[in-house]
């Protein structure tokens, strides 16, 4: 069967929706709207079960549980995090994973297209197409099975605000705790560590290795880069004085940190990165904390499944082919 734009349309028979109630679009009467989304669903033909999370690192679980029942497609509804701890539960299952957004930043909604509203998202799954991605892991001391993401991971200043973040203001203020998390790191002293990416090495306060061109859905870090690529882009930061990172992002903000002085930026499949001599250094990955440094990350090839609609998926493939040669050391 195809839409009148001729999509074809699959059906769906044995899918389950793992939401997080406490996600910032689903308490109170976002509920109503999470429920007006299953109706879209099954009026479409999509025989969907809801089942909510019951706290952290919960998802992970139900979603390899769900696998295992034999669901032909899983969806996460709730932020980055709960995305990142589903998909953790599918990797390599082959199961299509779907998203309806419903958290603070939504990057991958963001970076896919995938629209905001959770009725229009629903509405999307029937023509959206399952494209098998990579992912990155990651592995340090709290992960030494590995811990996979979708979207990034970054190690120092960005880490620091996420594992320092208070789960309270996160829910009441949403974004805006993330930048003041980040003015409060300009009374402090970065520490640096040694990172090994692919040709670049050196002494950095800021590593970020990303899958996605949005960065908190607000602005984009790493610019050549997206989910059909097996690969990261490796951007990193230089120097221990958090007030050049004013200057990194007025950089940014213009797209010129690819001349930037003090960034670095190339394509790697894995990245080295080693704990500071003199003090703590954290890790993060698709906005979640995920321990200290040292750590390793790498790109794992065709590990997971993604719904991903198919504005998207032409326009990743019609990008040119992105050098893998590395800007200018400064």
């Amino acid at each position: 069967m195809l839409t009148e734009r001729g999509l074809p349309i699959r059906n769906y028979r044995h899918g389950y929706l793992i939401y997080n109630p406490n996600a910032g679009r689903l308490r109170g009467k976002g509920r109503r709207r999470l429920d007006a989304a299953l109706r879209i669903l099954k009026d479409a033909g999509h025989e969907i079960e809801p089942i909510p999370t019951t706290g952290p690192r919960t998802a992970s679980a139900l979603a390899a549980d769900c696998v295992r029942q034999g669901a032909d497609l899983i969806l996460a509804a709730g932020g980055d995090g709960t995305v990142n701890e589903i998909a953790n539960g599918m990797i390599h299952s082959g199961v299509p994973l779907g998203l309806l957004p419903a958290g603070t930043a939504n990057v991958l909604a963001v970076e896919t297209g995938i629209p905001r509203s959770l009725e229009r998202a629903a509405a999307g799954i029937s023509t959206a197409v399952a494209e098998p991605i990579s992912a990155g892991i990651l592995k340090n001391e709290a992960n030494p099975e590995g811990r996979y993401f979708l979207l990034m991971a970054g190690a120092g200043l960005d880490a620091h605000i996420v594992h320092h973040l208070d789960p309270h203001w996160k829910a009441v203020l949403g974004k805006l705790s993330y930048w003041i998390g980040g003015f409060a790191q300009l009374a402090r002293r970065l520490p640096e560590f040694e990172v090994e990416s692919g040709p670049v090495s050196g002494r950095f306060s800021f590593a970020l290795l990303s899958r996605v061109r949005n960065y908190g859905g607000d602005i984009e870090i790493a610019r050549d880069v997206n989910l059909l690529d097996d690969r990261f882009e490796a951007v990193l930061f230089r120097g221990p004085n958090p007030f050049v990172y004013l200057r990194y992002f007025l950089a940014i903000l213009a797209g010129r940190q690819a001349r930037a002085r003090g960034i670095a930026i190339c394509h790697t499949t894995q990245a080295r990165i080693e704990a500071p001599t003199l003090a703590k250094a954290y890790v993060q990955v698709d906005g979640e904390a995920a321990g200290e440094l040292p750590a390793t990350i790498e790109v794992v090839p065709a590990a997971i499944t993604l719904l991903l609609p198919p504005a998207y998926l032409a326009r990743a493939r019609s990008q040119t082919a992105v050098s893998w040669t590395t800007s200018p050391t400064r």
